[in-house]
C-alpha cells in the first residue's frame, strides 16, 4: 500500500517538474524570464486553477483555459498577448518533452500544469 502511495507522489512530482520545464522554456523564450522554480510554482497554480474550473458544464474547458492564461499573465511580465504566447509555447514544449520521454524512453508520464498534454 505504501509503495503505491510513494509511486503516486513520485509520478506527481515528475509530472509537475515536466510541466514546470515546459513553462520555463516558454517563459525564457517569450518573456526572457530565467527562473525554473517560478515556472514550477506557475505550473502548480495553473493546474489547481484548471481543476477548479474545468468541471463547469458546457463551458468548463474554455473557462479553464482562460483562467490558466490568467495565471500565466499574473505570474509573468508582458501582458495578455505574451501570456497567450507563453501558454502556446509551453504546450508545444510539453508535447516535445513528452514525445521524447514517452516515445523514445517509454516512460508513460504526463506534464502537470500544462493543459491538454
Amino acid at each position: 500500500m505504501a509503495t503505491g502511495f510513494i509511486g503516486s507522489i513520485v509520478a506527481f512530482v515528475v509530472a509537475l517538474l515536466i510541466g514546470g520545464l515546459a513553462i520555463y522554456i516558454s517563459g525564457r523564450v517569450i518573456a526572457d524570464t530565467d527562473d525554473y522554480s517560478h515556472a514550477v510554482i506557475t505550473a502548480l497554480i495553473g493546474a489547481i486553477a484548471w481543476a477548479l474550473t474545468a468541471w463547469i458544464p458546457l463551458f468548463g474547458p474554455i473557462v479553464a483555459l482562460i483562467v490558466w492564461i490568467t495565471v500565466i499573465n499574473w505570474r509573468y511580465p508582458g501582458g495578455w498577448l505574451q501570456a497567450v504566447l507563453i501558454g502556446l509555447v509551453a504546450w508545444v514544449s510539453a508535447l516535445a518533452i513528452l514525445f521524447v520521454l514517452n516515445g523514445f524512453l517509454g516512460l508513460g508520464i504526463g506534464a502537470f500544469g500544462v493543459p491538454g498534454v
